[in-house]
C-alpha cells in the first residue's frame, strides 16, 4: 500500500504543479486581476498539493503529527486567502496567491527535514503575517516616507553596527544576536531600510552628488557586512544599489561603474577571505574535492539528478546528506523532482514579473523605485539560492525566500510583499502611486 501511495502522489504532485504554474502565466497575462474564477482554480490546486503532499508524509512516515500539522497549515493559508482580501478589497490576489503556495510548499518541504523547525516557522510565519496585515493600513495613512532620507540611513547602519560588535558567530560570520533567546539576522530587516533610503534619496533628485551621498552610505553599510564576513547579505546589498540607481537615473555609465567595481570587489574577496577562496574552488570542480571542500555541491548535484523528472517520493531520498539542506540546499529536486524545481522556478519568475508589471504601472517615482527594489532583491536571492545549489555560481549561503528555513528571511520577505500590496491599493484607490496609463497632472496628489 505504501508502495501505491508514494507512487500515485509523486506522479500526482507534478501533474498539480504544471497546472499551477500554468495557472499562473495565465493570472500574469489578465489585465484585471479582480477576476476570481482563476484565482479559486489556483486556490483549489494549491490546497490538492497540500493533500497529497501531507497524506504522503503521513503514510510513509506512520507519525500522525503530520495530520495536525496539516491541518494547522491548511488554516492558516485558507484564512490569507480568504481574510486579506475581506480586509483589503483591492489587494493583488495574483501575487497573494503565489505568496501563500511559496509558503505552503516551504512549510512541507521543512516538515519533511525537521518536524521541530517546521513547527517554529509556523509560528514565525504567523506572526509575519499578523504584523504584515498592518502595512498596507500604514501605507496609506503614512505621509512623510519621502521625507525620512537619512533616518532610513542612520537606522541601518547602526543596525549593522550593532551586529558587528555584539553579534554571534554563525560558520565564521556575525550575522544575528539574540534578544531573550530568539535570533534575528538584521541584514534581512536593513534590506527594506536600504530600499526605501534609496528611494527617498532619488524619486526626485538624480544628479551626481545624490548619487555619491547614495554610494557613501550604501558603501559603509556594505563594508560593515564584508567587515562581519557576511558576504552573501554584502552582495546583495550592492546589486539593490547598483540596479535602483540605474533605475533612477537611466544612466548605463552607472551600471558599468557597477559592474566594473564588483568585479573589482570579487577579487579582493576571493584574495583576503580564504572560504571564498574553498567556495570558488569548490565551483570551479567540485569533484576534484568530493570529500572536502566539494562535498556540499556534490550532494547537491547528485540529490538533483538522482531525482530526476518526478523524484523519488517524499521520504524515500537522503537530503540530509547535504549539509544546510534546509537553509541553503532547500532546492534539491531529490524527492519532488525535477519538474517541480522546474515549476517552482517559474512561478517564483512569474511572482517577480507581476512585480514589475506593478512597478512599471505606477507614475509616482517614490513608490515605483520602491517596488523595483523589492523585486530586484527577490529575484537576486533566488538566482544566489539556486544558482549555489545547482553549481551555476559559487555558494553565498542565503536563503530561498519563503522556502528556506530561517524566521528573519521569511518575516522579512513577507513585509516586502506586503510593502508591494499597500503600494498597490493605493494604486488602485487612486493615492500617491497612480496608474501610469491614466495621464494628467495628479502625480503628487497623495503628498
Amino acid at each position: 500500500m505504501k508502495e501505491y501511495i508514494i507512487e500515485l502522489s509523486k506522479y500526482g504532485i507534478s501533474l498539480l504543479v504544471i497546472l499551477y504554474t500554468i495557472s499562473c502565466f495565465f493570472a500574469f497575462r489578465k489585465k484585471n486581476e479582480k477576476q476570481s474564477g482563476l484565482y479559486v482554480i489556483q486556490s483549489l490546486l494549491l490546497f490538492a498539493m497540500q493533500l497529497l503532499f501531507f497524506l504522503d508524509l503521513t503514510f510513509v512516515s506512520g507519525e500522525m503529527q503530520y495530520v495536525f500539522f496539516y491541518v494547522f497549515v491548511q488554516v492558516f493559508l485558507l484564512a490569507t486567502l480568504v481574510m486579506v482580501p475581506m480586509i483589503y478589497e483591492d489587494i493583488h490576489k495574483p501575487i497573494l496567491n503565489m505568496m501563500c503556495m511559496l509558503l505552503g510548499t516551504g512549510l512541507c518541504i521543512i516538515s519533511r527535514l525537521s518536524f521541530q523547525k517546521a513547527v517554529r516557522q509556523y509560528i514565525i510565519i504567523l506572526v509575519s503575517l499578523i504584523i504584515s496585515l498592518f502595512i498596507p493600513y500604514l501605507m496609506s495613512r503614512i505621509r512623510f516616507f519621502k521625507k525620512i532620507i537619512w533616518v532610513y540611513a542612520l537606522v541601518g547602519i547602526a543596525a549593522l553596527g550593532i551586529v558587528l560588535i555584539l553579534g554571534e558567530v554563525t560558520h565564521g560570520s556575525k550575522i544575528s544576536f539574540s534578544i531573550a533567546g530568539i535570533a534575528f539576522q538584521p541584514s534581512e530587516f536593513v534590506k527594506i531600510l536600504l530600499v526605501f533610503f534609496l528611494a527617498a534619496a532619488l524619486w526626485e533628485k538624480t544628479n551626481f552628488l545624490r548619487v555619491a551621498l547614495t554610494a557613501l552610505i550604501a558603501g559603509g553599510e556594505v563594508m560593515i557586512l564584508v567587515l562581519s564576513r557576511d558576504l552573501g547579505s554584502a552582495l546583495i546589498f550592492f546589486i539593490a544599489y547598483v540596479f535602483m540607481v540605474f533605475i533612477a537615473t537611466r544612466n548605463y555609465l552607472y551600471l558599468l561603474a557597477g559592474a566594473v567595481g564588483g568585479s573589482g570587489a570579487a577579487m579582493l574577496a576571493y584574495r583576503l577571505f580564504t572560504h571564498v577562496q574553498t567556495r570558488v574552488q569548490a565551483w570551479r570542480d567540485p569533484w576534484a574535492y568530493i570529500d572536502t571542500k566539494g562535498w556540499a555541491v556534490t550532494q547537491s548535484l547528485f540529490a538533483i539528478g538522482s531525482g530526476s523528472w518526478f523524484g523519488m517520493g517524499l521520504l524515500q531520498g537522503n537530503p540530509k546528506a547535504i549539509p544546510y539542506v534546509d537553509q541553503d540546499f532547500v532546492f534539491f529536486c531529490e524527492e519532488l523532482g525535477v519538474i517541480y524545481g522546474i515549476c517552482l522556478i517559474l512561478v517564483m519568475l512569474c511572482c517577480f514579473g507581476l512585480i514589475l508589471k506593478t512597478a512599471v504601472q505606477i507614475r509616482d517615482r517614490f513608490y515605483q523605485l520602491i517596488v523595483f527594489g523589492i523585486g530586484i532583491l527577490y529575484i537576486f536571492q533566488i538566482f544566489l539560492t539556486i544558482g549555489g545549489g545547482i553549481n551555476l555560481i559559487p555558494l553565498t549561503g542565503v536563503t530561498l525566500p519563503f522556502i528556506s528555513y530561517g524566521g528573519s528571511s521569511c518575516m522579512t520577505t513577507m513585509f516586502m510583499f506586503f510593502i508591494i500590496q499597500g503600494i498597490y491599493i493605493r494604486l488602485q484607490q487612486g493615492g500617491g502611486a497612480k496608474l501610469g496609463r491614466r495621464k494628467g497632472t495628479q502625480e503628487k496628489k497623495a503628498e
